[in-house]
């Protein structure tokens, strides 16, 4: 157990200790030092690991949960906000776009008890399908938006979050990316604080947010804003660092970190907010330099509004808006700006990475259901998950991917639009369909559209670590509980046919699925196999390939199953196929595929 989750369960008097801690989990212990009562959040990285984390302190102090998805998840964090407690929401950036309805309309309605959204950006698309920038869409809703640079931060901006959160009445929110969420550094920490809860504010003028009451409180969104802006302005989480003063760079966030690395004797000011952003503080710092520079990963949030303060200042035409920053990139970015001489390479180190493509893991049942579908041919709308990974060689299956929960809608979309005379198959996984795939499915029963949707079933959130989910029949903190039945729950919806077929069956996934296209209307195709990872790994009695049958056809090949490998025979020119046997899972797909029977046990 982390040594700062031990501190936890002890006296909460003892004396604050240090703990080396990812970003994630300094979150997590700033969410629990701020006595928050409720907390909730959907996996996704990289925010994944706060919610886990807040799991692991006591559930007498604080209530953690997994939920259906983000909007879900903020709606039960603004929930507790009304009954009077500290509440928390995670998500990572796409998942603020899930939860943008409510946030708009919250910040409107400010809180009761303080309430605070960590939202994770992915700078560099590690495990997202886009960069878009939070700070944007804080703008946007009119929240404060803060900005921690390393573990230290992470615990105490979360903290301070709430605070600020009560003083001005709004969420706020907390700003993390993919290298804060995931570097660890020693973090000192402290106890919990005894927050009473409030009581419930009986002023539907200010709770319920119909014309009349949301036209009266917009000007005091407007007014908070500014407010907001005079406090971080003299916020002792800016610094101010004067030193070379003919250059001043202003930076926020884990870019601080990148600049102190690399142009140490450069003024700086480091933001804790870029929105609202203070124009006096700015206006003070770049009085005393002479040249003034934005750094700041993907938009130029904080320069443009240098620019429109009329402050002349340089940014994205010496750093990319494009992908993640690192000290590499910052210092090209002050050699590009003549501040930073050219580094000098010290011999030659060039060289080409083994090219690995990304593959489904070995024993992984989602390799079947697209082996299945490539052989059927159809024009197949995809989902977010792993099986996202259908999309390259050697499955290559996969013909759309947007967003969560789309790919039952975009297959409807193809159907109407009546220009594909190849059968239209949804795939979406058991997480993803509850998160966003159920009302689609009603959409394109409603509208009766000729779509086969093909359900992936493997019992958990794989793609994000192995997390629970209401399929799942357990929550975040592994106690029982109801679980949804596939099948009655898609009969309930007006779905005629519906099978459920064992994704190791091959055979069986073949027929199930032809079925389903030929069938008039919606049909849906469950395939049931757990996650051969998660919760725990499932690893059967290895094959082996006899090497005197294989005649190197290499149709197993086509799994792309990372336990098939090339050997050392031959035949008719071509390599033969061997197994290593301490990366097959037993999964029997590859015997079931070989023509000439020489895989087996």
């Amino acid at each position: 157990m982390n040594e700062a989750v031990k501190v936890a369960s002890q006296d909460a008097a003892l004396k604050p200790v240090a703990g080396p801690f990812t970003g994630n989990e300094a979150i997590a212990r700033g969410v629990w030092e701020a006595g928050v009562k409720v907390a909730a959040a959907y996996p996704g990285t990289p925010s994944t690991e706060i919610m886990e984390s807040v799991s692991k302190y006591p559930a007498a102090d604080l209530h953690a949960q997994w939920s259906t998805n983000e909007k879900t998840a903020l709606d039960v964090a603004i929930g507790a906000s009304f009954a009077g407690v500290r509440a928390f929401a995670a998500m990572k950036h796409v998942g603020l776009n899930v939860a943008a309805d409510a946030l708009m309309s919250f910040s409107y309605i400010g809180v009761n008890a303080g309430l605070v959204i960590v939202v994770c950006d992915d700078p560099g698309i590690h495990s997202s399908q886009n960069e878009q920038d939070t700070r944007i869409f804080a703008s946007f809703a009119q929240v404060p938006v803060i900005e921690p640079s390393d573990g230290q931060e992470a615990l105490d901006f979360t903290k301070y979050a709430f605070e600020l959160s009560e003083k001005f009445d709004t969420p706020v929110i907390v700003r993390a990316t993919t290298r804060l969420s995931h570097t660890r550094s020693e973090v000192k920490v402290g106890a919990r604080q005894d927050i009473q809860p409030r009581a419930f504010n009986e002023n539907p003028s200010k709770n319920v947010m119909i014309p009349s009451n949301a036209r009266n409180q917009h000007p005091k969104v407007l007014e908070r804003e500014a407010l907001v802006a005079e406090e971080l302005a003299s916020s002792p989480l800016n610094k101010v660092e004067i030193n070379d003063t003919s250059v001043g760079v202003i930076t926020m966030g884990l870019s601080y970190v990148y600049v102190k690395e690399v142009y140490p004797e450069a003024s700086v000011l480091k933001l804790a907010s870029s929105y609202p952003l203070s124009e006096r503080l700015v206006r003070d710092f770049c009085d005393q330099v002479d040249r003034v520079i934005v750094v700041e990963e993907l938009e130029p949030v904080v320069e443009n509004a240098l620019k429109v303060m009329g402050i002349r200042v340089e940014g994205k035409s010496l750093f990319p808006r494009v992908g993640e920053f690192s000290p590499e990139v910052v210092r090209d970015g002050f050699v590009n700006a003549g501040l930073l001489p050219e580094k000098i390479r010290k011999g030659n180190f060039d060289f080409a990475p083994m090219v690995r493509p990304p593959v489904l893991c070995s024993g992984c049942p989602h390799t079947s259901c697209f082996m299945a579908l490539r052989a059927l041919d159809g024009r197949v709308a995809g989902d977010i998950g792993c099986y996202t990974l259908s999309v390259v060689e050697p499955l290559k299956s996969m013909d759309t991917c947007v967003s969560m929960g789309s790919s039952i809608a975009n297959a409807v979309g193809m159907a109407k639009a009546g220009t594909q005379t190849k059968p239209i198959i949804a795939t979406i996984g058991d997480s993803t369909f509850l998160h966003s795939g159920i009302p689609p499915l009603i959409d394109a029963v409603y509208n009766q559209a000729n779509i086969t949707v093909f359900l992936l079933d493997n019992h958990i959130t794989a793609m994000t670590g192995g997390q629970d989910h209401p399929g799942t029949g357990k929550t975040l903190r592994g106690e029982e509980t109801a679980r949804v039945d596939f099948v009655k729950l898609i009969k309930a919806l007006g779905v005629e046919w519906c099978e459920t077929v064992d994704s190791y069956d091959m055979a069986s996934m073949y027929q199930s699925l032809r079925e389903a296209v030929e069938f008039k209307g919606v049909s849906v195709v469950i395939s049931d196999r757990p996650c051969v990872l998660d919760p725990q790994k499932i690893k059967g009695d290895p094959f082996k390939v006899d090497q005197n049958k294989c005649v190197a056809c290499q149709s197993c090949m086509n799994l792309g199953c990372p336990a098939l490998t090339w050997s050392s025979g031959w035949h008719e020119g071509r390599h033969k196929v061997e197994i290593n046997p301490e990366s097959c899972m037993g999964c029997s797909i590859c015997a079931q595929i070989c023509p000439t029977d020489s895989i087996a046990l």
